[in-house]
């Protein structure tokens, strides 16, 4: 056996410790605060290497394995495989999204890069991050070995130190959870969220999947550990794993605002430029067919309705109007053609009159035209066309098969300077939008309005702490038309449960590249309030921040514009009288608008009561608001440039 090689990178201090033991090593997170992150990588009695996660002087994940099973039946990282190389680096630097949560993102971590060896000369390189809100590790096959190896399963466990409580995603329906982490038995999606106790939050998760099967994580009923349940089929020369994570927070809202996921996808390839990529608001022609107006217009997925759309986005200021399905012919039909379908003169003329308004039109494409027509020549003629975007639909496939179609479609999608949403049961994101800026949302959710199944107000205030944390989400908040009974909508004619003051509000809650709003305007019109808070949401943010909230309880949040600051509170089938913490505000004092559920408002009866106020605020004086039973609220602050004299 060669002598351990020792590399020492990014400055003379030490990263991370020996332990005085050849076969222990520490790394920190590089915070000095009194939770700051440890993960520590050792043998264990039989030989093989395990990690062990810890925040202060808490562990948080107990000794798990590392490693996979080849098709051999022969463990990598056991007792015949020896420690090699220990590499550490530092990076500190700055990340300028072209758009997200805020304009200017700290990347800082630490790094430390096992490289084991075993008996026949294979290598396996571990590397390991720490930043201040988490842990990311994966695996390499380096190029230097000799040929790919078969894989029979993955070793990797998340092993928690205690018996938490956690909510994990859940497809199209309401998350998994609040449970037991010993409850658990048999598998669960990422995100999964956990809460050890009121000062320590995790989350589990995975970024930059390039290839292999997506995360999916499995548990037997009465452990607490997690393992995962895919693997490659085989490790190649020049392989690496997507990154496995943890998040960390004192809070939940610290999970909802980490740019973990992101900062562990590389930059996008410079040969692209993605200038044209803007974020915004958008309206939407599938909830408006079958509303009726009181000067007798009646909204339907054509021309004529889809001009007053974008004349009201003009209007307001919204970026976007998203035409959806069947414009090209029945979805599902193969013989719908999406160059030369039903509508497509109709369209390409509403391109050239929404480009003469300043508006962008997206258009639907179902998989089943993504496949049988020539998907290279049909986003080519959309963006010839002058499209802003596609939603993309119902995709088919295996999750491997879904994930790398997913790359294709965004790949062609930004060389045609298209803006691109997945939606139906698509593959998790995992950070694509750092390296694909014009990946701006999915329907990693359940969308508020799809089939039939209208969520309770419990629903968002859990996923928005579990499948928002994976990246941005369409969900399609905003519903204004709230009835208590059924309305003329041909597609969705069921009552919302909700209250008009937390549907605004959740429109700013929710992360999105592409906030899709349901309703027809005379609806946004009839409450100024709410429509000047929606109209006043001009991404891409400058700064972002969860100012308050619990897992399925409650969310506060805040996000900044260049005119405005906005904050958006939520609540689930409990009324609760909260205090907003204001100090993000500069010194001084601000008029704010304030838009909260009437006295009798409840999700389930006078939805519609609002009243609104306006107050002066200032960074000392928390604002203390009322909500309703699934109610909200919404706050508009104008910064003293942008008052009205």
């Amino acid at each position: 056996m060669k002598k351990l090689i020792l590399a020492l990178l990014g400055g003379a201090a030490c990263l991370f410790s020996a332990c005085g033991h050849p076969d222990v090593y520490e790394l920190s997170s590089p915070d000095g605060s009194s939770n700051r992150l440890q993960v520590r990588i050792a043998r264990n009695d039989s030989g093989s290497w395990q990690y062990a996660f810890s925040a202060g002087e808490r562990q948080l994940l107990a000794p798990a394995e590392l490693g996979y099973v080849l098709a051999d039946s022969t463990t990598t990282l056991d007792a015949q495989w020896q420690l090699e190389k220990v590499e550490q680096h530092r990076h500190d630097s700055v990340w300028h999204p072209v758009w997200g949560k805020r304009k200017v993102v700290e990347d800082r971590y630490n790094e430390l890069a096992l490289t084991f060896v075993s008996e026949s000369r294979q290598r396996l390189e571990v590397v390991f991050r720490l930043y201040p809100d988490g842990l990311a590790f994966r695996y390499g096959w380096p190029a230097s070995n000799a040929a790919a190896v078969g894989v029979k399963s993955e070793r990797t466990a998340f092993r928690f130190a205690g018996d938490y409580t956690a909510w994990s995603y859940n497809g199209e329906h309401r998350n998994i959870g609040p449970e037991k982490l010993s409850d658990a038995d048999g598998r669960r999606l990422p995100v999964m969220t956990v809460k050890a106790d009121s000062a320590h939050y995790l989350a589990l998760h995975e970024a930059c999947l390039n290839e292999g099967k997506p995360l999916v994580l499995v548990s037997r009923k009465g452990d607490t550990a997690f393992h995962v349940a895919e693997a490659p089929d085989s490790l190649r020369p020049g392989f690496q794993s997507a990154w496995r994570v943890v998040f960390f927070g004192e809070r939940p809202g610290r999970l909802v605002d980490s740019h973990l996921i992101e900062l562990l996808n590389p930059d996008p390839d410079p040969s692209y430029d993605f200038s044209w990529v803007k974020p915004g608001m958008a309206v939407w022609d599938w909830r408006i067919n079958g509303a009726r107006t009181d000067d007798g217009f009646t909204y339907t997925m054509s021309y004529p309705s889809w001009i007053r759309m974008v004349d009201f986005a003009a209007e307001q200021g919204f970026r976007y109007l998203v035409l959806d399905a069947n414009w090209y012919g029945p979805e599902f039909a193969s013989d719908s053609d999406p160059v030369t379908g039903e509508k497509a003169r109709d369209v390409q003329r509403l391109l050239a009159y929404a480009r003469e308004k300043g508006v962008g039109v997206w258009l639907y494409l179902n998989d089943v035209g993504g496949r049988r027509y020539p998907i290279a020549e049909t986003l080519a003629q959309y963006g010839q066309w002058g499209a802003a975007g596609v939603k993309y639909g119902f995709m088919k496939g295996t999750p491997e098969e879904k994930n790398q179609w997913t790359r294709e479609i965004t790949r062609l999608c930004a060389e045609n300077h298209l803006l691109v949403d997945f939606h139906d049961g698509p593959v998790h994101p995992y950070g694509q939008m750092r390296t694909w800026p014009n990946a701006v949302t999915r329907e990693f959710c359940h969308a508020q309005l799809d089939a039939h199944r209208v969520f309770v107000p419990s629903t968002f205030v859990t996923s928005v702490f579990v499948n928002m944390l994976a990246g941005p989400l369409d969900m399609n908040n905003g519903m204004f038309d709230l009835r208590q009974g059924h309305t003329t909508r041909v597609d969705e004619s069921q009552p919302v449960p909700s209250t008009l003051v937390s549907e605004a509000a959740r429109t700013l809650v929710v992360f999105s590249g592409a906030t899709i709003l349901p309703d027809i305007p005379e609806m946004y019109r009839r409450y100024p309030a709410l429509l000047r808070f929606l109209s006043a949401q001009k991404m891409p943010w400058l700064e972002s921040r969860t100012l308050d909230g619990e897992i399925g309880e409650y969310i506060v949040m805040m996000r900044e514009t260049e005119d405005a600051y906005l904050v958006a509170a939520v609540t689930n089938e409990e009324a609760r009288r909260i205090s907003i913490p204001l100090d993000f505000l500069p010194e001084g004092r601000f008029e704010a608008e304030i838009s909260e559920d009437g006295a009798d408002a409840h999700y389930l009866h006078h939805r519609e009561s609002l009243q609104s106020r306006t107050a002066t605020l200032s960074a000392g004086e928390p604002l203390q608001v009322q909500l309703a039973p699934g109610g909200g609220c919404c706050v508009l602050i104008r910064k003293a440039s942008s008052q009205p004299e």
